[in-house]
């Protein structure tokens, strides 16, 4: 049975070369696919805080710790994407971007640019406009900020008191509309949004 996807509001359809690679043949709604995905989130979570990275900001890691998220729900997990999306820059300019990213974050932490949280979410926020993956983009940016921030000795973002910004309601709304405040430049909603 093929799986209907009710995309919420914000979410990245994916094509159907794609949506092919669902791993779990059982998963037949959007709500599914959800827990399933959920559980292989929080064990690439468990892997990526089990010990601090040296190697955070690096291609290598953000393919590894995709693949560790989402690599028992995609057979494309921890594979940049190829085709293009509703958000995102063009694929080909995918891996020269998140090397200026990382650069720039460690070159921010060294300078002190802002504070650590104004990095983290920053980081967060341009990880996810990146969107190097075809799908978990914005769980993986709020690990990555999250990881940023343990590295740095500081405790992770709560994204909205701990209920789930992928879920459809209002923390997704909050979610979704501080990220296209930060696209215009104005990181207040955002900055309030990961500590609220």
């Amino acid at each position: 049975m093929a799986i209907s996807f009710d995309y919420p509001p914000g979410a990245t359809p994916l094509d159907p070369d794609e949506a092919a690679g669902l791993i779990p043949s059982h998963i037949t709604n959007h709500g599914q696919l959800n827990e399933w995905e959920l559980v292989n989130i929080v064990e690439g979570e468990r892997w990526a805080f089990s010990r601090k990275r040296k190697d955070l900001l690096s291609i290598e890691f953000v393919r590894r710790l995709h693949k560790r998220m989402f690599g028992d729900t995609w057979r494309w997990a921890g594979t940049f994407r190829s085709t293009e999306k509703n958000i995102g820059i063009d694929p080909a300019r995918i891996q020269p971007t998140l090397l200026d990213l990382f650069k720039d974050a460690e070159m921010q932490l060294e300078h002190k640019s802002y504070s650590l949280d104004g990095i983290a979410a920053r980081f967060s926020h341009r990880l996810v406009s990146i969107h190097p993956f075809a799908n978990g983009n914005g769980r993986l940016s709020r690990t990555m900020a999250d990881l940023l921030l343990v590295r740095e000795g500081s405790q992770r973002f709560n994204w909205g008191a701990g209920t789930n910004p992928v879920a459809e309601g209002d923390t997704r709304r909050a979610y979704i509309d501080s990220l296209r405040a930060a696209d215009a430049r104005d990181y207040a909603p955002l900055l309030a949004f990961v500590r609220s």
